[in-house]
């Protein structure tokens, strides 16, 4: 089953010492682009999430968001650094004696010295990373799951769109064959029109050499292998969507590029005005499979 790399996933965990919620987003992309916005203390579990990640999601751009709400004072530890506290004290006093007045009105108070930086630091409690990765990794793989099942669905739209649209072009083709036939017939009663019309009917034209012109033509504008080929290329994409196991879409994209090379073969080889206009009709289908076929994993 082929799956889209457009999809939104969430996840969340929650022990009672604290919340995380992830969230992960995933867009087109040639190849696998995955990156992780967290808080700075849980970095060692980065590439684990990664890793949790491409589990499930093969290829895509993919944003994944790590929220982490602590529910517990246990967290964090305010420390205090007294060396500095009293470098800050003495120069006070230094620049008090300097210049000689009276600090605020009331000398140098707790409250200032407090305020300075570095003087009191909340720091974060030291974190047992075997827990946090189990605690992170729970939500990440629900997010992902959740990701999967939409992109999975989003899919299955998709294929639905590309197999209707192998089935026109297919009837497309089998219109094009059924002209393509009578194509060097026409151009042979044309030729032979212009010819007496040239010639004012003074000269007898030889039946065989028509013929003889009209097989050239023929041999020139014959389009027959590409229009198997197109059709083959139908019933390839055909079965890739319906047996889909692993991310087809570099390989959808690639028989896309030949659907298009049959297709301009043929415009091009086509001397007649109703498959010109077929033509146009199977490009259209193909730049819309095109499309859609960048958005499937």
């Amino acid at each position: 089953m082929i799956k889209s790399m457009t999809g939104f996933g969430r996840g969340e965990f929650n022990d009672g010492k604290r919340n995380i919620i992830v969230e992960i987003k995933s867009v087109n992309h040639r190849y696998s682009d995955i990156s992780v916005r967290m808080p700075r203390r849980y970095s060692f579990v980065e590439d684990k999430v990664k890793s949790a990640v491409k589990e499930k999601i093969k290829r895509g751009k993919v944003d994944v968001s790590i929220m982490v709400e602590n529910l517990t004072e246990n967290d964090v530890n305010i420390k205090l650094n007294t060396m500095i506290a009293k470098q800050y004290y003495e120069k006070l006093e230094e620049l008090q004696e300097t210049f000689d007045f009276s600090i605020g009105g009331g000398g140098i108070t707790l409250n200032m010295l407090a305020g300075m930086p570095d003087v009191l630091k909340a720091i974060p409690d030291v974190e047992d990373e075997e827990e946090m990765t189990k605690c992170i990794l729970e939500p990440v793989r629900e997010a992902a799951a959740n990701l999967e099942a939409m992109r999975s669905v989003e899919g299955a739209k998709l294929a639905e769109d590309l197999i209707m649209r192998g089935g026109i072009i297919k009837d497309l083709v089998d219109k094009i064959e059924e002209r393509a036939d009578e194509v060097p017939k026409a151009y042979a009663i044309k030729l032979k029109e212009r010819i007496e019309a040239l010639l004012e009917g003074n000269v007898t034209i030889p039946e065989d050499r028509i013929m003889v012109e009209a097989a050239v033509f023929a041999d020139k504008c014959n389009i027959t292998e590409e229009l198997t080929r197109l059709n083959s290329h139908m019933d390839q994409m055909k079965n890739i969507i319906e047996t889909s196991k692993e991310p087809d879409g570099k390989k959808l994209d690639f028989l896309v590029q030949e659907m298009n090379r049959e297709a301009n073969t043929i415009g091009s080889k086509a001397n007649d005005i109703t498959v010109t206009n077929l033509m146009l009709q199977v490009k259209a289908e193909i730049e819309k499979i095109r499309e859609q076929v960048q958005n499937i994993e």
